[in-house]
């Protein structure tokens, strides 16, 4: 079903984080059991990390492209796009233009912006990408795509980069990582507070129209 509204948006993300949030926690639930041998908690903790990976990658990957398609269906002009919407309707032309040396591309470039701003806006679909590696960097580049504010989540900048990500590519490559339980329950509660944050910032953004130039 296509995004034309606030309360759909909103019921995507609340359907999406539910389903996930009930997995992770039945994950912690196994890993603070204690009927368990250490070498089996081990294994569920580093099952776990990479899980835990998996749920803050896919949400933020289908929060923010499912934010990206309500903005598409509000018909709206270009002109009427926030700075940050329009670069990225722009991103395409201006990519072309810069890979090559001729200055004859930037002209399209400059027509659009002297006589095309009027005209409804085309947004890339499932234009905003984790690269499978969702760092602190490329968590700020998207929520600059987005409108959002990064600064939330740089109090846990590191732990997104090393506690996360890299236990995770460690984990994934068939490294041995060592983390113990304490640990993984520490990251689990973050990721979760992670994760409604980013919900709540969609939403908000949907309800409030930072989409737009001028919000009415």
């Amino acid at each position: 079903m296509s995004i034309r509204t606030a309360e759909q948006l909103s019921d995507k993300l609340s359907n999406d984080i539910a389903w996930r949030k009930k997995e992770l926690s039945e994950i912690k639930s196994l890993v603070e059991s204690k009927s368990f041998s250490d070498q089996r908690h081990k294994a569920l903790v580093r099952s776990g990390v990479c899980i835990l990976y998996a749920h803050w990658e896919g949400f933020v990957k289908l929060a923010a492209n499912s934010y990206l398609e309500y903005v598409s269906l509000k018909k709206l002009t270009y002109k009427q796009l926030s700075s940050n919407f329009l670069a990225l309707a722009m991103k395409e032309k201006l990519k072309e233009a810069k890979e090559t040396n001729k200055p004859s591309l930037y002209i399209p470039v400059c027509d659009f912006f002297l006589s095309e701003l009027d005209q409804r806006c085309n947004l890339p679909k499932d234009a905003i990408s984790t690269a499978s590696n969702l760092s602190s960097e490329i968590l700020k580049e998207i929520t600059a795509i987005l409108g959002i504010d990064f600064s939330l989540y740089s109090i846990n900048s590191q732990l997104i980069d090393t506690k996360l990500l890299k236990t995770r590519n460690e984990i994934a490559h068939g490294n041995y990582s060592v983390f113990d339980r304490e640990e993984y329950i520490e990251l689990h509660i973050e990721v979760i507070g992670m994760l409604e944050i980013f919900r709540n910032q969609i939403e908000n953004a949907a309800i409030e129209k930072k989409f737009m130039q001028n919000p009415p």
